[in-house]
């Protein structure tokens, strides 16, 4: 029994010296770091479970958000690989990429932009209205 108080004493003591401090080390991030293109920032992926669960947490920290999904005739799959183009209310391009998961989050200066995704050659453009007060979801919808 002195054995044991000994311990957990010493166990006291190591707490104080470190400030009373004692974390439990987090699991690590399944997201790739957000990528940046000119003044846009972006994250793309949503592969697996746990990835789709991150990056659902960070969406409300991006104004536009895009979903890619083929449907079937069981339902909806998530698509990954889509090429995706943003141009200004101007036709200039803002960010040329392919989205590496089915989510696609981008911040974006306030403006009118368009949206153009890609899959299997056919193209799907979105008119969209970004403002950093607030959040513009589109998803992407193809028959397989």
């Amino acid at each position: 029994m002195k054995h044991r108080s000994t311990l957990t004493l010493g166990v006291t003591a190591l707490m104080l010296a470190a400030g009373g401090q004692c974390t439990l080390a987090a699991e690590p991030s399944t997201l790739p770091p957000p990528d940046r293109a000119g003044n846009v920032t972006y994250l793309s992926g949503g592969i697996g479970i746990d990835q789709s669960t991150e990056i659902k947490q960070q969406m409300s920290k991006y104004p536009l958000v895009l979903e890619f999904a083929g449907r079937t005739h069981s339902g909806n799959d998530y698509l990954a690989d889509i090429p995706v183009q943003i141009a200004d209310a101007h036709g200039h391009a803002v960010l040329s990429t392919v989205a590496n998961g089915p989510f696609l989050l981008a911040s974006l200066p306030d403006g009118h932009y368009s949206v153009t995704a890609t899959y299997n050659g056919q193209a799907q453009r979105r008119r969209v209205d970004v403002h950093a007060s607030s959040h513009v979801r589109e998803v992407f919808l193809w028959a397989m």
